[in-house]
């Protein structure tokens, strides 16, 4: 099934996701249940969250993989939303 995961990030938290963006982008690549992923940008062009669509099995592990993140664990989101989503187009 696929999950969007969309995050926001805490105000005044760019650093905490500039310290851990090499453990989170590894993370990614080792689970290997990223079908897309990118930051949500601000209109000055400063990453505030993130939009990830995971291909799991299902919300339980959608759940887990969120809960694991490094940005998870480094505290960095204000709020995290996982949502089925189904792919229409692309």
């Amino acid at each position: 099934m696929l999950v969007a995961l969309i995050a926001r990030d805490k105000p005044e938290n760019l650093q905490v996701r500039l310290d851990n963006r090499d453990a989170h982008l590894a993370y990614i690549k080792e689970t290997g249940v990223v079908a897309q992923a990118g930051p949500l940008m601000d209109q000055d062009g400063k990453m505030v969250g993130s939009l990830i669509i995971l291909d799991v099995e299902d919300m339980a592990a959608a759940q887990a993989w969120a809960d694991s993140d490094p940005y998870a664990k480094a505290d960095l989101f204000e709020t995290v939303d996982l949502i089925t989503w189904k792919k229409v187009i692309g």
